[in-house]
């Protein structure tokens, strides 16, 4: 029996903050939460759509507010 493949249509990923012009804060909590996983960890840029430049300044600001207790290091 022959199978046919299934081909898949890719949405193309776009960065919210490059199209939005958008700062990111990391008072914004909301905003920080849609970024990280059930777990805590930050989700990678190909994942989210973010370029580069967005990703970093996403990183420093998770950093920043789980130094002061705004997001947990980790969820149990």
């Amino acid at each position: 029996m022959r199978y046919q493949r299934k081909f898949q249509i890719r949405v193309r990923k776009f960065c919210k903050f490059c199209a939005g012009k958008s700062l990111i804060d990391y008072k914004d909590i909301r905003t920080l939460r849609s970024y990280l996983t059930e777990r805590g960890k930050i989700m990678a840029g190909r994942m989210t759509g973010n370029c580069a430049k967005h990703q970093r300044e996403l990183t420093t600001a998770v950093k920043r507010a789980r130094n002061i207790a705004l997001l947990p290091f980790v969820v149990k």
